[in-house]
């Protein structure tokens, strides 16, 4: 029988309506998760696989999760032969080293679908779960050698068979994390979640036929192409950079280089990684899928942001980096914190491509997933145990064009925040003092940085656990074209008694009472171009947001501004004299 050819426009129907699938499966999964983690915070990601377990179609969630989804389609067909698989089946996984994910909080399920005998597709979903087991609540520590320390790792096993949850499974997973009753209610809604998704794409193969996968095969072969005709626009040279990680934690506490050098040549890419830091004593390492991900994400951002998500873009570019090196971890270096390296890896491909495309680079955001962990018991009563995580944003890069934002997540986590009212009735212990953008966190600059964020917690209970694990607290957000650095982030812990002390950007499980004060500063981003060619006026608005003291408006952008009773206003003869018009 001839194959049906596909035209541009049933491939742009098609590719949208596997969107629209991937987006369905993630509202479902918001609204019917148990933990503030996945329904208010929205720490998922939901993706649609052709026959074969390609990639087709991923919703806009979180970057990072491509890492964790790209290869469990293939580790299901490495453990069990197609005759096996059957419609009303579902698979889950989390070991990063065997295709499960990027690092054991993460936990996917994905699930065949068939239309009679035929295999159709694949659907799955990915929820970040607050405890799966390990050293600490939360399942992420500063202070973790191996991944053993992490949490509980589950190989690609059969959660659902023929339509039927294998509830041992389940109980197993449920028993090894501190909250079984949050883990129960959250698988449940990725099994409902995935239950949407094989309806939609039977559907969908309903009204289309084999059409729908000779288009899913075709979408990929488009985003190649696009992605190498953006690659062939760049101007063919060799670009590289380096940049810093602070530190991995306790154990290895000297700066870590991020090295890439990018051979462009016609439509061909090469990203080496040769000089980057070998694997490390602490959490902050990645797996190869990983990096992938890290790489596809950088290349859709800065060459052509609608390059449709799926694995044709994999074709279109080369990685070099041996095995061992801190973006390529062996088995068992822990992963629980890798996002952060992913975060700079980001940062370095755009410092060695800021060149090539100046239109569309940004300069260094906070690229830090700053994390604040509390855990404990409620002294009211004893069986419930809370386990709160939170990332809070920073600042995004200025651009040639316009400022950078202020109190937003970038790159690799796209992650909400949890509002304060959610926090305190969900998990009292703990309140939010403080909640505000941080004045003169952004780098200044013609564009400047976007800020990041001051949120002060104090803690209502004795007993209380805390981790936090941040970056950009030593190494800068970096400017371009003689924009500043924006400011680092920084953890404080301020006891009931009033002493202080500066906790380090990876602390581990440090005990509170009540009345004790956390305080988690953020960092901001880098500036774009000579603050001192920044418009007056753009700066007067500045200190009347207080994005920018009246100090740092002399001192850096070189204009007085002045208060005249209650307004703001600019002093212009000293502005003048401070720019060189005098």
């Amino acid at each position: 029988m001839e194959k049906n050819r596909v035209d541009a426009v049933t491939i742009e129907i098609v590719g949208n309506l596997l969107l629209s699938i991937a987006e369905e499966m993630g509202h479902a999964l918001i609204r019917s998760a148990y933990s503030t983690n996945i329904k208010e915070r929205r720490d998922i990601s939901t993706a649609v696989f052709d026959p074969e377990g390609n990639m087709v179609s991923q919703a806009e969630h979180v970057a990072m999760h491509l890492g964790s989804l790209l290869g469990i389609v293939h580790e299901v067909y490495k453990k069990f032969e197609i005759s096996e698989i059957h419609d009303g089946d579902m698979f889950i996984g989390n070991d990063p080293y065997n295709g499960g994910g990027t690092h054991l909080p993460d936990i996917t399920l994905v699930a065949p679908a068939f239309v009679g005998e035929k295999l159709v597709g694949w659907v799955a979903n990915l929820a970040h779960h607050s405890d799966v087991g390990g050293k600490v609540p939360g399942s992420t520590s500063g202070d973790a050698i191996s991944i053993f320390q992490e949490g509980l790792k589950i190989p690609i096993v059969r959660i659902m068979k023929e339509g039927t949850l294998e509830k041992d499974i389940v109980n197993f997973i449920a028993t090894n994390s501190r909250l079984p009753k949050e883990r129960h209610g959250d698988l449940q809604a990725q099994v409902a979640t995935n239950t949407v998704g094989i309806k939609r794409l039977k559907e969908a193969y309903g009204r289309y036929g084999d059409l729908l996968i000779e288009s899913m095969h075709e979408l990929q072969n488009y985003a190649e192409r696009k992605l190498k005709a953006g690659i062939k626009d760049l101007k063919d040279g060799i670009y590289s950079f380096t940049d810093y990680m602070d530190d991995a934690g306790v154990a290895s506490k000297n700066p870590i280089p991020i090295r890439v050098r990018i051979e462009i040549k016609d439509d061909t890419m090469t990203l080496n990684f040769a000089g980057t830091n070998p694997q490390v004593d602490g959490p902050i390492n990645v797996t190869y899928n990983g990096l992938l991900a890290t790489v596809f994400y950088s290349l859709k951002a800065l060459i052509n942001p609608d390059i449709p998500s799926n694995a044709g873009i994999y074709r279109a570019f080369k990685i070099e980096c041996e095995e061992g090196l801190i973006i390529n971890a062996k088995n068992p270096a822990p992963v629980g914190a890798r996002i952060d390296t992913c975060q700079r890896v980001v940062d370095t491909i755009f410092g060695a491509l800021a060149p090539a495309v100046p239109d569309r680079v940004i300069a260094a955001c906070n690229s830090s997933v700053t994390s604040a962990i509390f855990s404990g018991k409620d002294p009211r009563d004893e069986d419930k145990f809370f386990v709160y995580l939170e990332v809070v944003a920073g600042g995004s890069g200025a651009s040639r064009y316009k400022d950078g934002l202020s109190g937003v997540q970038v790159h690799m986590t796209n992650t909400s925040n949890l509002p304060v009212e959610a926090l305190e009735m969900e998990f009292p212990l703990v309140t939010v003092n403080r909640y505000e953008l941080r004045e003169d966190s952004g780098g200044a600059g013609t564009n400047r940085g976007g800020l990041g964020i001051t949120r002060e917690y104090e803690i209502m209970f004795d007993g209380i656990s805390y981790t936090g694990l941040g970056d950009r607290q030593i190494f800068l957000p970096w400017g371009l074209e003689g924009g500043h650095e924006g400011a680092g982030g920084a953890y404080f812990l301020e006891r009931h008694d009033g002493s202080r002390q500066q906790l380090p950007s990876k602390c581990t499980d440090i005990p509170l009472n009540k009345g004790d004060i956390i305080s988690v500063r953020t960092p901001g981003s880098g500036g774009y171009g000579d603050p001192a060619r920044r418009e007056p006026e753009r700066v007067l608005m500045d200190v009347i947001d207080r994005k920018v003291s009246p100090k740092n408006a002399a001192a850096l952008y070189r204009v007085k501004v002045v208060k005249d009773g209650y307004i703001w206003k600019i002093d212009e003869a000293e502005t003048n004299m401070l720019r060189g018009r005098g």
